[in-house]
């Protein structure tokens, strides 16, 4: 019991990081694009008010970035320090695009980001901006090898199990790479961050102008949040297109879950909202929805591309599917339990030297090496993730996406038509839509990561076996340690803006 206490506290300590860092992310990502694109209109049209406005939105920018990176660095140690063994498992994979990332991308921004900060004076115009060109380009390279990373997790691929270290290695780092799970990751994740910095930009230039300050100015950085937000915005909804398409191929489970989905069925229907029923359990036979609304034909044409599709649901695949191919989650489970007990035989049998006893069992692991990680459930409902926290998280995201888009719409048109102050109403709508971004973008982490649970790499190793083995009382010390030391940036953050949004662009007027 211990044992899976510390398991727990150590996945809590993880969730507790990366949702504290993901609130400092996006605004990185999608804020430089702002500020490189507005100090672009400044040097072409050499307007001086468009400098100021770049130096406004940069200060908020820095702010930001400094302690983004912090918590960026904590979750990279906890790697080592919470799952060791995952670590050891598939470090040579993993490690990589992390490397990469730290080489590259991050020595990219962190060098040009002390001249766009402190470079104005000091090089020329052209060169400046440069420079914020390349913060920005290196922040959403950060971000790409980061995501590769963790597509490699959804979809492991391009690597060999080696018996004789117990680990995986890498055998085609462009497979890795260029995974289409990896890539979808990125383009949907920094999108995400481009909407979410869209709405910063225009929640606090609407508080101007409902304050009458800085009126134009505001209303400048305002046009400029619009129309990239509903670029970006409807790009998102391709993208998660994509990424539906990319789950139901490598990961049906989590679209199961995504969808409340126990039979599967051809020319499914998606779930536009329902509340599922608290008690439902994998074979019950019991309806899962007190009630629902779907759109018909829609979850087998986002997910096979074809509306007479069949997908498969949660009992399909946990109690498999003979008419449809499906194996039981059974079944895997055995496989998993061979492959488990062959490598103990091939460790046992190359300690005695014997090169037969190895052989064979290498044969044997072989076989059986992608369900690795079935052999370590108890049983065959470990393999469903947290249904109802998978399937509400996902609607939220949707829900605030699709309000986003005509959000950015109604601004960006009002904006053009100079009449946009005259919308009490729909500029406190902007301020307080802010946080909705970051509730939205959370929303999606948890899609992704609980609904591949029980997986710390899909079908080859649990959390369970993942995670370094601590005494629960270590973790809970330092779980709270990290949550007093996470809120308090955050609360320093918001403090720091908000006085620095207090001043206005008058430091640069």
């Amino acid at each position: 019991m211990s044992e899976l206490a510390s398991v727990d506290w150590s996945r809590a300590q993880f969730a507790l990081t990366a949702i504290y860092h993901f609130l400092f992310v996006p605004l990185t990502l999608g804020l430089s694009f702002i500020i490189a694109i507005m100090e672009s209109i400044y040097v072409k049209t050499g307007n001086e008010q468009w400098k100021h406005i770049t130096k406004f939105w940069l200060k908020l920018f820095a702010i930001n970035f400094a302690i983004g990176v912090a918590t960026g660095i904590i979750m990279e140690f906890e790697f080592g320090t919470n799952w060791a063994n995952y670590s050891w498992f598939v470090g040579d994979i993993f490690g990589a695009p992390l490397a990469i990332e730290g080489l590259l991308a991050f020595f990219l921004e962190s060098t040009f980001f002390a001249v766009m900060f402190f470079g104005w004076d000091k090089v020329s115009k052209k060169f400046h901006l440069i420079s914020t060109w390349l913060v920005a380009i290196g922040s959403n390279l950060s971000a790409l090898w980061i995501l590769i990373a963790n597509g490699w997790m959804q979809y492991p691929i391009g690597m060999k199990f080696n018996p004789d270290t117990a680990r995986m290695e890498m055998q085609n780092f462009f497979e890795v790479a260029l995974s289409p799970v990896g890539i979808i990751k990125f383009l949907h994740t920094v999108t995400s961050g481009y909407v979410i910095s869209a709405l910063f930009v225009i929640g606090i230039s609407a508080w101007f102008i409902l304050k009458g300050r800085h009126i134009i100015m505001a209303k400048k950085s305002m046009i400029v949040a619009a129309s990239f937000g509903l670029v970006t915005s409807l790009f998102l909804l391709f993208s998660g297109d994509e990424s539906g398409f990319q789950v139901t191929r490598t990961q049906p489970m989590k679209l199961a879950a995504m969808e409340g989905l126990y039979e599967g069925d051809s020319r499914q229907g998606l779930v536009m909202f329902g509340m599922l029923k608290p008690d439902k359990q994998p074979g019950d036979g019991q309806s899962p929805f007190m009630f629902d609304v779907e759109i018909p034909y829609m979850l087998s044409l986002i997910g096979k591309r074809d509306i007479n599709a069949f997908i498969p649901g949660i009992d399909d695949l946990v109690f498999g599917n003979e008419k449809r191919n499906i194996e039981s989650v059974s079944s895997k489970m055995t496989k998993g339990k061979i492959a488990v007990d062959a490598l103990r035989t091939y460790q046992e049998a190359k300690k005695a030297g014997d090169k037969e006893a190895m052989a064979k069992a290498q044969n044997l692991l072989e076989a059986n090496m992608n369900f690795l990680g079935y052999g370590y459930l108890e049983k065959p409902t470990d393999a469903v993730p947290p249904v109802a926290l998978t399937f509400y998280s996902f609607r939220i995201m949707v829900m605030l996406g699709t309000y986003f888009i005509a959000l950015f719409f109604v601004v960006m048109y009002l904006c053009m038509a100079n009449n946009i102050e005259s919308f009490k109403k729909l500029l406190w709508i902007c301020v307080w839509t802010i946080p909705l971004g970051y509730i939205a973008a959370e929303a999606g982490w948890i899609v992704a990561e609980v609904g591949r649970q029980p997986w710390a790499i899909q079908d080859l190793m649990t959390v369970g076996v993942g995670a370094t083995n601590l005494g629960s009382v270590n973790v809970k010390i330092s779980f709270t340690l990290f949550a007093v030391l996470f809120t308090a940036l955050l609360i320093a953050e918001i403090k720091i803006m908000l006085k620095q949004i207090k001043i206005g662009f008058e430091s640069h007027a």
